[in-house]
């Protein structure tokens, strides 16, 4: 049987499949079983963060699974608590770390810690959580309710209550009741058409729920580890959240989830754990990751392509009226909203045709995230082959 014949016949269908074959990659680069080469302009999703194969990551997985790849959390795990203090440092944030294996685990844990936090002896029990309308915060059955698409809740019910979904950040303040325990947010909307937040809105709504007790939770999965530039999106906006979720590029591939939060006695030993989560392989991926982008971004090079790949898309944008209507996002979590009346499909699959992957995010909206460590020629490359997809349309 051949690969595709295996996953058709042995694979739950839950993804509409692309069948080409890859089979290495590098940095930017991605090559398929046929030898041809692919600009790639998602990264996994937001993954791979340091690249397809980064030499250095590769050989901090490989060092470590000569050692040891998993004990459990039962005993002390050096490269997970030396993990934990690199992102209380390069965060600024006064945090303790809690580590899952995804975003969604984080996400649920995140949304424990919320509801630990209202219960108090003798006073109303507050548990519900307000999130935004388009937002995504995973898959599983309560991150799935946390997710502000009614689409996504036409099955797998019941789900649990306590989730009101507010049109914006200014509705927010609307929905706030004596049950209210959090807001959950990201800072800019992935799949919801890589849309940023209002920078003083998001300040101000973060000062307001600290006068009212309520936590505020930034869902930074998709935003975190250097993505919109700085280490969290929560530091660009410069607010401090009680709790902050990542996964995604933390890893660089290597799956793995983390719940920081600046309640650091809210939970106890037995209130939460996980069976893989922290484990001695993914935390030492992680340390390796964010080393690697550390000196990226204070050698200069991430914030010189960034802003070089924001110009070339607002070129796109403004050559392409017909096509677009503008250019979105912040860092390397870019998009092209593409103009009503046309489908997004189309030009992600003319240009992969041109051999150059992008992704499609919601409000008909095609979404660039490309490796953080993408270099001027793979860029370069991958949009000429962009700007032939748009002209064979």
């Amino acid at each position: 049987m051949t690969p595709k014949e295996m996953d058709q016949a042995y694979v739950l269908p839950t993804y509409a499949r692309n069948y080409v074959h890859f089979v290495r990659g590098e940095n930017s680069m991605l090559f398929d079983a046929d030898g041809k080469d692919y600009v790639d302009f998602g990264s996994g999703i937001a993954v791979c963060s340091v690249g397809h194969a980064n030499p250095r990551l590769a050989e901090a997985i490989c060092d470590q699974a000569r050692k040891l790849i998993h004990t459990s959390n039962l005993y002390l795990i050096e490269p997970q608590a030396r993990l934990a203090k690199r992102l209380a440092e390069l965060s600024g944030y006064d945090v303790r770390t809690f580590f899952a294996n995804s975003g969604a685990e984080a996400n649920e844990g995140a949304i424990k810690i919320a509801r630990r936090y209202g219960e108090v002896d003798g006073e109303v029990k507050r548990y519900k959580i307000i999130t935004l309308e388009h937002s995504f915060h995973g898959r599983t059955i309560t991150a799935l309710k946390a997710t502000g698409q009614e689409a996504m809740h036409t099955y797998f019910g019941p789900f649990p209550d306590g989730f009101v979904y507010a049109r914006d950040i200014d509705h927010i303040y609307n929905l706030i009741d004596d049950h209210t325990v959090a807001v959950m947010i990201e800072l800019v909307q992935g799949e919801g058409g890589v849309q940023p937040m209002d920078r003083d809105a998001v300040q101000k709504l973060a000062k307001e729920l600290k006068k009212r007790d309520i936590l505020l939770i930034v869902d930074e999965v998709q935003t975190g580890i250097y993505r919109t530039g700085e280490v969290l999106a929560s530091n660009l906006y410069e607010i401090t959240p009680d709790i902050v979720t990542l996964a995604k590029g933390l890893g660089g591939g290597v799956p793995i989830g983390a719940i920081m939060t600046t309640h650091k006695e809210i939970l106890k030993a037995g209130d939460h754990g996980s069976t893989f989560g922290g484990n001695f392989l993914s935390t030492r991926a992680g340390l390796e990751v964010l080393d690697i982008l550390e000196t990226h971004k204070e050698s200069g090079e991430l914030d010189h392509m960034m802003l070089l790949f924001e110009e070339r898309l607002r070129q796109i944008a403004a050559k392409h009226t017909d096509l677009f209507e503008k250019e979105v996002g912040v860092g390397f979590m870019r998009g092209l909203r593409v103009k009503e009346g046309l489908n997004a499909s189309d030009i992600i699959d003319a240009a992969f045709k041109e051999r150059v992957v992008v992704l499609k995010a919601g409000k008909n909206t095609v979404r660039f995230l490309p490796v953080l460590t993408i270099t001027k020629k793979e860029m370069t490359l991958g949009f000429e082959r962009f700007e032939a997809a748009l002209a064979s349309l």
